[in-house]
């Protein structure tokens, strides 16, 4: 993860502390302010390889921990995970299947930067999107959703549509994500649809 980026000081710190990116501070910065995630909460992560944001989650509730992601994700203690594509129908039966309906859906899930902000952004929307659909077939009522996404001209779009079936809806910039990047996290909290 941090080789796209050098090894800056706060990918360096999670590798000493045996997390698998940076990520995993914001999540935690993310819990420590927004308190998503409960003690008997079962947990999806969408997007979930390399699976730090997993090591997390697996240390915040005793409920049932599973992450999706294209890409293998090494194995962690208590967590199941499927190897697919979050838009795939057989991945949504599957995920119902092991957990039936969540508490929680997260997801940190990206797609492969070109470099093209206005093109990323898009794509990342379109992430966004897919996440927030695969949220609303699988959240209880009452359940939680954080998405990252990037601030641009479709963000308040995926705002607007996030806010449609959730009570409360935040923005969040975390102090871990890198200086001059957009990405945001939309912190969505009550589901009700």
């Amino acid at each position: 993860m941090g080789s796209q980026w050098g090894h800056d000081k706060v990918y360096l710190k999670a590798k000493s502390e045996g997390y698998r990116s940076r990520a995993a501070y914001k999540l935690v910065e993310i819990q420590k302010r927004f308190d998503v995630i409960h003690r008997s909460d079962n947990v999806i992560d969408l997007g979930a390889a390399p699976g730090s944001w997993l090591q997390v989650v697996r240390t915040l509730t005793d409920g049932r921990v599973l992450g999706i992601d294209l890409s293998p994700i090494p194995p962690i203690e208590g967590v199941e995970t499927i190897e697919g594509d979050l838009t795939d129908p057989h991945v949504y039966v599957q995920a119902r299947a092991l957990l039936g309906m969540v508490n929680v859906i997260i997801s940190d899930a990206s797609p492969k930067l070109s470099g093209q902000r206005s093109y990323d952004q898009a794509r990342a929307i379109a992430l966004g999107e897919e996440a927030l659909g695969f949220a609303c077939n699988v959240l209880k009522h009452g359940g939680n959703f954080v998405v990252k996404s990037f601030q641009g001209t479709d963000f308040p779009e995926l705002l607007t549509e996030t806010k449609r079936h959730f009570h409360s809806v935040k923005t969040c910039v975390t102090q871990a994500t890198r200086r001059g990047s957009t990405e945001l996290y939309i912190i969505a909290k009550n589901f009700v649809d």
